[in-house]
């Protein structure tokens, strides 16, 4: 009938293309066979001729040939596909009636050469086991043995669904002709729209559509998915392909019941064919450079299958050119370590090698590694490789995989390390230190390393080398091996302020501008990423906790049936465990041990099975030395965590909300997380790895919730864009960097030719530090002005920056030499120690403040505190200070440290006495503009040396009188804030006291000492009867009201002569200030 289509019509149209891929078709009606029978018995007489004519086989042979294969089986259902695709996988070794005939192995499929096969597609294949009797659309025979079965539903039947045709494979079949399904390692389910593969045990959302025919090809979409599957999985070459080594069924103990058989997805089969043939092009020993590659696979889309997958083809496919090599699978964290160990640790069949194992110490890794001779599959965390390791092994048929290589497995160079004071362990001097990835490169320099990440930054790409291939969010989301993220800001309810939290990056550009030390800001901003001040407090902690269990609630009443697991990911360990304590004061059964949240509703089963736990629970590391006793034992140690995270996994468990910091963030899969609320600051990669989280598949749960009370979305689209597939990885231009960097290093070079640095590069690590401090010295003693009218120090600072821009690329990248490699790092030591002596404005202390401070407007909060700080007055007056300081015997340096000390005294004396901060302001810049100016007394470079050294004491002397002078201003700003104790008031109303004594002396009328003293007493009082308003200061009613108030008292006192709107705006101001201090 024209018009509508029949699934026969599919079904032949299937069949069809097919055949166009070498496939030979018949109609399984005008078979002559028995129905019981799921053997071609015709087919696999074929293959045997084809292959083993040469082994004198009899009839008998071909019988018991064949009946071995007929008469697979084990006990159950599962361990009898296991059984049956191992022996067409593997074959087995047959043995001759006639003894005197040798034994030879036998393969049922030719897996070396794929035309030497029978490829057979037969639809309506009739089965009969038992009084059932069923009938599959379409089987696919390899030598007559049924590999895999195909269920087609119409297309134009709306109500004819692939997950129907799932169904009928995975539950009619299975149950009904076993006998048939036990040989099909492949199932596939289409119906024109869809078309996907997956296995006769795979659950109806794994299975995945094959997009691809070969891996430049764009993804196809329905009818074309089709195609793409029949041509990219099911031509005759690519299935046997599949079937060889992309078929996964872990080892199973006697008393496991798990029933899990894993075929892979076309990224995965793509992913590892390429890095196979990269990393044999890049071996060492073919002349290669070590760099096996990075992967940039999508968080969440089976990175350590493809780990599997690809190991499998090195350890098997490759012995030309590796022999039996050694894979090392490095991760840099324990519970990615048990991840991996849990799966490589059940592949010993599928690896066909039986060492494989974690290494549970360095000791261990070290007794293995250094007497393995070859083969072996290692599972450990690059922490385990340090400085003491040493060589391992230097064979070249060892192969190290790097999962998550965005983070310290990329750390190969050099870093300077300066430590200032000795105790704890610390060692006074300069240190040349190095990351652990360079500690596993010295024990392994032959190695091929390649590179697995989901969010891989430049330095992965420079490390392990180019992107091989990439597999992004977007397209693992297209393909729905990924569920959907979706973003749901809450700020309001938590009273944020993203304009706020904006102008605190904007502080840090600032900050940057002005020449600020950029380690000083990485400082500065990990510090305060916690955001302490504001994420700490309690008040808004209890606004949190109510609205999270407000949403869950909400959230997971809507769909009861789904199990809906939930993660709280807080910015501090102090932050999380608060929180614990004030949803457990809400939630009290939350907090206990049980087996469900109602433990009537659980089956006898899993009553029997289940341990104990508490719903809600709080992961990270505990400190013995400052966690309190009960915050101790909720954390517990290492071995309560992994039962935790099993738990956190297991989606029948009680344990459904977790409160996180930086573990279970990334590289920790649990399907049944459905919602993220998100209470820390994140970025770039760590941003992508937490909220990816939420995005595996489970059952019908159709999407990933992040719920935000920080505001990341402007960085998540960032990150989005560089690692969902909107931006390629690894631009930076290596030999361009590398070109500024040797020009940088020149100029700095040039700049310093007079010093002496012999001691950095052949002295002791104590002889280094001091060179790095003459060196600082020696700038500071330059002429203050260059020909480009800055400072030499600045001038140097600025070079720093843009060769340390380029040493950041160059570096990870390999190009550096050695010796430029010291060079950089002595460099860029001077400058650290220059920031620490000159930064005055914007230092890692006075960053943080100001942010803190900046971030205390960004919540409603009420609660304030002193801005004064004594202690800090202490340390800045006391003997202590003024001690330490006689000890600095560099005369720059000393003037510099005493300069911004006296700054930083006189900004924070100016919050409680503006008008004699001015006053001592304007001393110390007349001070400093002194200093600056010392070049006048002449430098040259033409003079003689004796007038040179005169010249030089000169400036010394010039240098030290100016540093009297600051001692001076810094004794008399000490006394001048005691003098309120002289008068008989408190400092505020000395404040007050200054504006009206300055004024009076500016404006030269006659007032009395004793006059002002009186009158400062009275604006104290007023202006402490104005606290009754809430908020006066920004209440132009009540100001204007102020001001009368204060004209009037100024006016029945007498003063001024004449009414003068300065005097005003000077004491309001430091109302303002008093204010604020309070």
């Amino acid at each position: 009938m024209k018009g509508k289509m029949f699934e026969s019509e599919y079904e032949n149209a299937f069949v069809e293309l097919l055949q166009n891929e070498e496939w030979q078709y018949t109609y399984g009606g005008d078979m002559h066979r028995r129905y019981t029978d799921v053997i071609i018995e015709e087919d696999m007489r074929d293959f045997i001729k084809m292959n083993y004519s040469d082994k004198g086989l009899t009839e008998d042979d071909y019988k018991v040939i064949i009946a071995r294969m007929r008469n697979v089986g084990e006990a159950t259902d599962y361990t009898s596909l296991c059984a049956a695709y191992s022996l067409y996988h593997n074959g087995f070794d047959y043995t001759y009636s006639d003894a005197n005939k040798q034994p030879f192995h036998f393969d049922y499929i030719n897996f070396q050469d794929y035309t030497k096969n029978v490829f057979r597609a037969v639809n309506q294949f009739e089965v009969h086991q038992g009084n059932e009797i069923r009938i599959p659309d379409i089987i696919l025979f390899v030598n007559g043995i049924p590999v895999g079965i195909i269920e087609l539903k119409n297309p134009t039947n709306p109500k004819a669904t692939i997950r129907d045709a799932h169904t009928q494979i995975t539950l009619r079949y299975k149950r009904d002709i076993f006998s048939l399904l036990k040989y099909c390692a492949i199932a596939c389910i289409s119906d024109g729209s869809n078309s996907r593969l997956g296995t006769v045990f795979t659950p109806y959302e794994f299975f995945y559509a094959w997009k691809k025919v070969n891996n430049t090809d764009k993804s196809t979409k329905g009818v074309d998915q089709m195609r793409s599957l029949i041509a990219g999985a099911l031509a005759p070459k690519r299935l046997l392909a599949i079937l060889r080594d992309f078929v996964f069924f872990p080892d199973q103990k006697e008393d496991e019941t798990d029933e899990t058989e894993i075929i892979c997805r076309y990224p995965q089969f793509f992913a590892t064919e390429l890095l196979r043939d990269n990393i044999i092009a890049h071996l060492q020993s073919n002349g290669g450079d070590g760099k096996g590659g990075t992967y940039f696979g999508a968080t969440g889309c089976g990175k350590t299958f493809t780990m599997l997958f690809l190991a499998r083809q090195l350890a098997l496919r490759c012995k030309s050119k590796l022999g039996s090599p050694t894979i090392l699978i490095i991760v840099d964290r324990e519970d990615l370590e048990s991840q991996a160990g849990k799966l490589f640790c059940k592949a010993t069949k599928y690896m066909d090698d039986e060492s494989i194992r974690v290494f549970e110490s360095r000791d261990d890794l070290h007794d293995e590694l250094i007497v393995r001779p070859t083969g072996g599959v290692y599972i450990t965390t690059i922490q385990k490789f340090s400085s003491k390791t040493g060589l391992l092994s230097d064979r070249a048929n060892i192969i190290c995989f790097s999962d998550e290589a965005h983070r310290s497995q990329a750390n190969t160079g050099s870093k300077l390390k300066i430590n200032k004071n000795e105790g704890k362990g610390q060692q006074l001097g300069a240190f040349v230190t190095f990351g652990f990835a360079k500690y596993l490169r010295d024990a392994l320099p032959n190695a091929t390393y390649v590179g697995f990440t989901g969010t891989p930054v430049d330095e992965t790409v420079h490390v392990f080398g180019d992107v091989v291939d990439q597999y992004t969010m977007a397209e693992s989301q297209d393909d729905g091996i990924t569920v959907p993220i979706k973003y749901e800001a809450r700020l309001a309810r938590v009273f944020l302020k993203q304009e706020e939290i904006d102008k605190v990056e904007q502080y840090y550009k600032v900050c940057a501008d002005d020449g600020a030390n950029e380690e000083d800001i990485k400082k500065s901003k990990a510090a305060m990423s916690s955001m302490e001040v504001i994420l700490g407090d309690s008040d808004r902690l209890k606004r949190l906790a109510v609205d999270i269990l407000n949403h869950y609630d909400t959230m997971t009443a809507g769909n009861p049936d789904l199990v809906q697991k939930a993660m709280i990911v807080c910015s501090e360990r102090e932050i999380a465990y608060n929180l614990y304590k004030i949803i457990k004061a809400i939630r009290p059964k939350w907090c206990a041990p049980r087996k469900a949240m109602d433990e009537s509703l659980l089956s006898e089963e899993d009553n029997e099975k289940l341990e104990p736990v508490p719903f809600l629970n709080v992961i990270a590391t505990r400190d013995d030395k400052k966690d309190v006793a009960e915050m101790r034992n909720l954390l517990g140690d290492k071995e309560y965590r992994k039962d935790l995270a099993e738990k956190f996994k297991d989606d029948k468990s009680n344990f459904k909300m977790a409160i996180v910091v930086d573990m279970w963030i990334t590289g920790f899969d649990v399907p049944c997380l459905a919602v993220l609320y998100n209470d820390k600051p994140l970025q770039k990669h760590t941003l992508i790895q937490t909220i990816s989280r939420v995005n595996r598949k489970y059952k019908t749960k159709e999407y990933g919730l992040i719920v935000d009370y920080l505001g990341i979305r402007e960085n998540m689209k960032k990150a989005m864009k560089q690692y969902g597939g909107g931006e390629q990885v690894g631009e930076d231009d290596v030999e361009s960097s590398y070109s500024v960097f040797r020009n940088e290093l020149q100029i700095l070079q040039d700049m310093m030719t007079h010093f002496d640095f012999n001691p950095f590069f052949n002295g002791s690590p104590l002889e280094r530090l001091q060179c790095l401090q003459f060196a600082a010295e020696y700038i500071l003693g330059q002429p203050a002005k260059t020909e480009q009218n800055v400072s030499f120090h600045t001038l140097y600072k600025g070079h720093v920056k843009r060769l340390k821009t380029a040493y950041n690329i160059c570096n990870p990248a390999g190009v550096l030499e050695e010796l430029e490699t010291i060079w950089a790092q002595c460099l860029m030591g001077v400058s650290s120690f220059l920031g620490k002596i000159t930064d005055s404005q914007h230092d890692v202390e006075s960053m943080n403040r100001q942010v803190a401070q900046m971030l205390k407007e960004v919540l409603d909060c009420s609660g304030v505190e002193t801005i004064l700080n004594t202690q800090t007055e202490e340390e800045i007056f006391g003997e202590s200070f003024m001690e330490e300081l006689d000890s600095v015997k560099l005369p720059h340096t000393k003037f510099q440290l005493l300069a911004k000390m006296l700054s930083k005294a006189i900004k924070e004396y100016s919050r409680t006495n503006k008008v004699k901060a001015e006053y001592f302001k304007e001393l110390l810049e007349k001070t400093v503009d002194a200093y600056n100016n010392r070049d006048n007394l002449t430098f040259t470079n033409d003079v003689t040396g004796d007038v040179l050294s005169a010249v030089s004491d000169e400036v010394t002397r010039k240098v030290e009188s100016l540093t009297d002078q600051l001692l001076d201003i810094f004794k008399n700003l000490k006394t001048d804030k005691e003098e309120f104790k002289k008068l008989g008031i408190t400092f505020e109303e000395k404040a007050f006291y200054d504006i009206l004594v300055d004024t009076r002396d500016k404006h030269q009328f006659k007032y009395t000492d004793e006059g002002c003293l009186e009158l400062a007493k009275m604006i104290k009082e007023l202006i402490d009867g104005s606290s009754i308003y809430a908020d006066w200061i920004n209440n132009n009613n009540i100001r204007n009201e102020l001001q009368n108030e204060l004209i009037k008292l100024l006016y029945r006192q007498g003063y001024p002569p004449q009414w003068n709107k300065e005097i005003f705006d000077k004491i309001l101001t430091q109302v303002e200030n008093y204010k604020l201090k309070q």
